[in-house]
């Protein structure tokens, strides 16, 4: 299976007056958060909550700022999250794929929401 990328609105809710910013993420359900450079950090305005040590993909720990609120907008879906100040680009992980009740077309190399639920995201709360 190759690479899948999602184009994703992002905005701070808790300031309304700044405008969102469009982003091209890559989909990694292999990662649990929603990560995003800091450039986009600075540029929303997003506060830092915490600092967090993360696991990388080389298996090496760093530390880096958990921050939010994100509003996070994909197809007909939304969701509010934080986010992982890291890398380079904007990585969307598991956490917020589930929220929005997104699935991955493995054929079609494509994120969309969930068939079963077309029209609004569903969720197990049981």
């Amino acid at each position: 299976m190759g690479l899948i990328y999602a184009d994703l609105i992002l905005a701070n809710p808790a300031k309304d007056e700044l405008g969102p910013i469009n982003a091209r993420a890559l989909v990694d359900t292999g990662a649990l958060f929603l990560c995003i450079p800091a450039h986009i950090a600075t540029q929303l305005k997003l506060k830092e909550f915490e600092q967090r040590e993360v696991t990388i993909a080389d298996g090496s720990r760093k530390l880096c700022s958990y921050v939010g609120p994100v509003h996070l907008k994909y197809a007909n879906r939304q969701c509010l999250t934080g986010a992982m100040v890291i890398g380079e680009e904007v990585l969307l992980g598991a956490i917020p794929i589930e929220d929005m009740d997104l699935i991955i077309h493995p054929a079609q190399l494509k994120l969309i929401p969930n068939p079963d639920n077309p029209n609004i995201p569903g969720a197990i709360v049981k």
